[in-house]
């Protein structure tokens, strides 16, 4: 029986990711040979920051809501909003909570392109390797390495998580781009399909480790659709038809009552008095320009940790939550 909703933003690890109903006809997939999973243990190795914004994410139900609705109709989720709002560490808590092994990470510059995310393959190690030794298209893969995107779209038993971080620093050509490979969740690496009468299975290292998988006749087509979250800071406009196939949250600057649940996470207990002060100082400059989250809470840090006086303790924060995009302020809150 299907599971609504598959994501509950609990934080607790579950397994619910097996009772998703079918996909929609026009989003099944059948790509072969099936491949395991990634095991929790692989998960855990993530770095110390990616597994605490995993355990403290806090949801809201407007996110709990669209993160199921992607997940349902196997679409990405483009997630919009301004610095701080918690865009890229939403990933890291569903991939937790639905156990979705460690997340693939695609840091978009403005030189990015798909070809980045797809694989890399480095032909100027295959020709030092060739005066070495007797070359044969089967060597090719001795040089290939799939990137985030080209491994979160193998043919997993479960779906990846993949994380396209601030997709509009791109070139205006990547969204464009990315269409075809998501709405037909398949690729072909052209290096391998010239080699393929020779060598019909290319054993290929993956993004994040050293691990090979079977990619048959130079192709790569999905079986489980990644859970993609695409991130933006609304720096540009993406095309209607990008839009169109992607399911759009947008997160705006917590509230009182939220910004409290997060401290909380973050430092097990409530804010105590000092700590209410700065919540309060944060949402009254918040309309002034952006804020980012991670700025009150080391503000909040360092008045837990050190024994300054208030007053030292407010020109510190002062100096520790400026806006986003301008200089330092120096007049009091």
């Amino acid at each position: 029986m299907a599971l609504w909703p598959v994501y509950t933003g609990s934080g607790t690890p579950h397994d619910g990711i097996t009772r998703l109903p079918p996909p929609p006809p026009w989003r099944a997939f059948d790509g072969a040979p099936l491949l395991d999973a990634p095991g929790e243990g692989d998960a855990a190795a993530a770095s110390p920051d990616r597994v605490h914004r995993a355990e403290t994410y806090r949801a809201t139900s407007q996110t709990v809501q669209l993160v199921n609705a992607a997940l349902y109709l196997r679409r990405p989720l483009l997630v919009t909003g301004p610095p701080g709002t918690g865009k890229s560490s939403l990933v890291y808590a569903v991939a937790r909570e639905l156990r979705l092994g460690p997340v693939l990470r695609w840091n978009i510059t403005s030189r990015s392109t798909l070809h980045d995310g797809l694989y890399q393959y480095d032909p100027l190690s295959r020709l030092y390797a060739a005066r070495h030794a007797q070359a044969t298209e089967a060597g090719i893969e001795e040089h290939l390495r799939l990137g985030p995107l080209g491994t979160a779209l193998l043919p997993y038993a479960r779906p990846r998580a993949l994380l396209i971080d601030e997709i509009d620093k791109s070139d205006l050509d990547l969204p464009n781009d990315l269409l075809n490979v998501l709405e037909e969740g398949q690729y072909e690496i052209p290096e391998l399909v010239r080699g393929a009468r020779r060598t019909p299975t290319a054993q290929v290292m993956v993004d994040g480790t050293d691990d090979r998988v079977p990619v048959e006749r130079g192709r790569v087509r999905c079986r489980a659709f990644p859970f993609v979250v695409l991130t933006s800071n609304g720096e540009h406009e993406f095309p209607p038809a990008f839009l169109r196939r992607c399911v759009t949250l947008r997160l705006r600057q917590p509230d009182d009552d939220r910004l409290a649940a997060i401290v909380r996470a973050h430092f097990d207990g409530e804010p105590d008095a000092y700590a209410q002060t700065l919540i309060d100082r944060f949402l009254s400059r918040v309309g002034g320009g952006d804020l980012a989250t991670d700025q009150l809470l080391n503000a909040i840090y360092l008045a837990r940790s050190s024994d300054l006086g208030a007053e030292s303790l407010d020109e510190l924060a002062e100096q520790l939550m400026p806006y986003l995009g301008d200089a330092p302020h120096t007049d009091a809150f």
